[in-house]
């Protein structure tokens, strides 16, 4: 029987702590009205925790609080989160905050025999009534117990000052340092807490980096994975580092590379909007060139783009595009684009996540590249690398970023399976190459994969020139694909041939027409021949006619005399003879 979702007045109520990331992980925040244990060893971030959730509370929720410190005194705690941009002491004149310091001495204990907590009810009571306090931070509790010696006793009054902050409805945040094998030192904490939080601050090959993780949390679901956060000068952000569902919407809008013989390549529009695409290859092969171009033609549309650079700095990576025409200046003094070049391993695998998570919500660009991919591999190995390439890919997608990815490969034989094993995540997989041949290096340039676009299957070759990136067809012959000077001579040849295929064209083209031209100069002799011999033909006929008319005549009068003058009688003579 399938059950149906509880009613949202019996769910767990929940108070926003206002740190980034930490609410979306916790879904909602700390659990209302309960305390929640924060622990750590020294120097992971607990007190810093403890102010940001009570100055967000102040600030964002107008909800007062109290922080009690056992350690640090008014002063020296507002002294050191200065630097954060948070003012205390002005929070404190406005009754938004009230700051306690207790010096607790444990020979003072000791001496006293009996521990009793009533004093401490009486001054937090009274701080958390002076302001309407709503959210208090207990920093930390080892310095109240740190007397004790008998664990029932101890437990006892755990559950004493829980149940007493419960019933005083606050929510509290309570800091304790983290034991050898337990989350606290007594372990007895964090099983009369309603939420525990752990913080960790680890150091693997020289590189450092800060986790946070929830362990416990009564009453709601929570995630359960470890996740960095990082201390800045804005204080803590938090990444939620796992994606529930693959839910990016996908674009049916094409953008440009910025090289229009490959958007041809392409199918004539070049990438979809939203999506990621891996340019591999050696070194020198052209990727941050190719790269270049599609930075380029963003910011010709106005778009802004971040450039993620682990290699070379700004000026260097902007005088050697200088060299192939790009100028990429103009655009970073318009504020189109923005370089952030650092090593990788100067924040660690997830820090620098995290802070690459954050540069993009600041400037909310539209096209981001990561150039290379590469110097994430010093961070950690491949399992760890993929883990936080996928993390970032999934964020990109999910903000409709479209990215470009440059990896260096180690070979030209490993074409098919690119250096940190994410061509598999990747929408479009561009595939460069070095062609040697007849003694010299050219580029090749061929699409290996490109989702729901149909593409060209054909290696090109790409040229770099002061006008930027040339493709020419190659050509294939016996011999393979010839690039270069081998495909100069090759052209050089086929234009030979063409010319010569193009004279012996014209020889036969006159040699028809003199043809034409002699039967023309016969059709006219002959004609002309045949005038003149139909002219004399003519006159013989008109001659013969003539003779035939003639004779005719002739036979007629010959008939005539013949039969007496044309039939009459013949005339008698006088002298009575006959004729």
């Amino acid at each position: 029987m399938k059950k149906n979702s509880a009613p949202s007045h019996l769910a767990l109520a929940k108070l926003p702590t206002g740190i980034r990331g930490l609410d979306e992980i916790t879904l909602g925040g700390l659990p209302r009205g309960r305390p929640t244990l924060v622990c750590g060893r020294a120097g992971c971030g607990k007190t810093l925790f403890a102010v940001e959730f009570l100055v967000h509370g102040a600030i964002d929720y107008d909800d007062p609080g109290v922080f009690i410190a056992f350690e640090e005194t008014e002063e020296d705690l507002t002294k050191n989160v200065a630097s954060l941009g948070y003012d205390l002491a002005d929070l404190s004149r406005r009754k938004k905050l009230t700051i306690d310091y207790i010096r607790v001495e444990r020979s003072e204990i000791e001496e006293t025999g009996e521990y009793d907590l009533e004093g401490l009810f009486v001054r937090l009571g009274h701080a958390i009534d002076s302001i309407g306090a709503k959210r208090v931070v207990l920093d930390t509790i080892e310095a109240i117990f740190s007397g004790f010696q008998n664990t029932n006793i101890l437990r006892a009054e755990l559950r004493r000052l829980f149940r007493w902050l419960k019933d005083k409805g606050v929510t509290a945040v309570i800091t304790a340092e983290q034991g050898d094998g337990t989350l606290t030192r007594h372990g007895l904490e964090e099983y009369v807490s309603d939420c525990v939080i752990l913080l960790d601050h680890r150091v693997r090959d020289q590189i450092s980096t800060r986790r946070l993780r929830v362990v416990k949390y009564r009453g709601s679901i929570h995630g359960t994975n470890e996740y960095p956060f990082l201390i800045d000068e804005q204080g803590i952000s938090v990444l939620p580092i796992t994606s529930l569902g693959l839910e990016h919407k996908a674009a049916s809008e094409r953008v440009s590379t910025g090289i229009e013989s490959l958007d041809q390549m392409l199918g004539g529009k070049g990438y979809y909007r939203g999506t990621s695409i891996l340019i591999s290859g050696t070194a020198g092969t052209g990727k941050t060139s190719i790269a270049a171009h599609f930075v380029d033609a963003a910011c010709r549309r106005g778009e802004r783009c971040i450039y993620f650079s682990s290699e070379e700095s700004p000026a260097q990576v902007t005088r050697n595009l200088r060299s192939i025409g790009l100028d990429l200046e103009p655009w970073m003094k318009k504020g189109l684009l923005h370089f952030d070049a650092t090593r990788p391993n100067f924040h660690g695998l997830e820090m620098h996540l995290l802070r690459v998570q954050k540069l993009i919500d600041q400037i909310k660009p539209s096209i981001t590249v990561f150039d290379p991919l590469s110097g994430y591999l010093t961070l950690g190995d491949s399992l760890e690398v993929k883990s936080m390439l996928t993390r970032l890919l999934d964020s990109l997608k999910g903000r409709q970023v479209t990215s470009i990815f440059n990896t260096l490969l180690e070979g030209d034989h490993s074409e098919l399976q690119s250096e940190l094993g994410v061509s598999s995540l990747m929408d479009t997989w561009i595939l460069l190459r070095n062609i040697e041949h007849n003694g010299e290096r050219n580029r090749g340039l061929y699409i290996l994969k490109a989702r729901g676009i149909g593409h060209s299957n054909q290696i090109r070759e790409f040229i770099l020139t002061d006008r930027g990136i040339e493709l020419k067809d190659v050509y294939a012959g016996a011999e393979g694909v010839l690039t270069g000077s081998a495909r100069a001579a090759q052209e050089a040849r086929e234009k030979a041939a063409a010319q010569l295929r193009r004279e012996a064209i014209e020889r036969k083209k006159r040699e028809l027409e003199r043809k034409r031209q002699a039967l023309d100069t016969q059709i006219v002799a002959l004609r002309a021949q045949f005038e003149t011999e139909a002219e004399e033909i003519k006159k013989e006929i008109a001659l013969e006619t003539s003779r035939e008319q003639a004779l005719q005549m002739d036979r007629v009068q010959m008939a005539q005399l013949r039969s007496g003058n044309g039939g009459s009688k013949p005339r008698r003579e006088r002298n009575g003879k006959g004729a």
